[in-house]
């Protein structure tokens, strides 16, 4: 298996830290040659709108799209934001995933926070009982999920901070961050 990573800005070398420990071939993606081959994609956190207007330079909008339509595509935090339909202003989005998200819906960098996340899904895929313990930095809330979207995680208040389409996935978390490759584990059982 062969994952991809974008490249473009954020926290990339993060996830790809944690695939290798996973013994996953990983490569970095910053133009659409770098699409061929891989068996799924993950768009890491970082700054929405930088990612996008990168990715039109870089001509990668349409192959991204195209991308998701056959493969595994991950979003995490402007990952999220990247892949969603919706996000009340106007940025480059690939648009694919049937989720609305609110950018910065926690506040400022110093309202960053930590949460534990009862997801059945890692509890299943994973053999698991322990909460997932996720990092929220500036980071967006997914406002609803609509079509074949659904809610894969809440905070305790109710706010949507995981959902899954089918093969794509979008997390308001950063799993990247933390010592737990249960998310990692979960995204790849989706691509294999």
């Amino acid at each position: 298996m062969k994952i991809g990573v974008l490249a473009l800005q954020g926290d990339f070398a993060e996830h790809i830290a944690t695939l290798k420990r996973l013994g996953v071939e990983t490569r970095e993606v910053r133009l659409p040659e770098n699409l061929t081959g891989l068996d799924g994609l993950i768009i890491p956190g970082g700054e929405s709108t930088t990612i996008g207007k990168l990715a039109t330079d870089f001509n990668l909008m349409e192959p991204l799209r195209q991308f998701g339509k056959a493969h595994t595509v991950w979003g995490t935090c402007a990952g999220a934001i990247f892949l969603s339909k919706d996000v009340s202003r106007p940025q480059p989005l690939l648009g694919i995933m049937d989720i609305k998200v609110e950018r910065n819906a926690f506040g400022r960098q110093t309202d960053s926070f930590e949460s534990d996340l009862d997801i059945h899904e890692l509890k299943q895929a994973t053999n698991s009982s322990h909460p997932y313990h996720a990092f929220f930095i500036r980071a967006p809330i997914i406002e609803s999920v609509s079509g074949s979207a659904k809610i894969l995680a809440t905070l305790p208040d109710g706010r949507i901070v995981a959902a899954q389409q089918g093969h794509l996935l979008a997390t308001s978390f950063h799993p990247e961050l933390t010592g737990d490759t249960r998310f990692h584990e979960y995204f790849l059982s989706l691509a294999s």
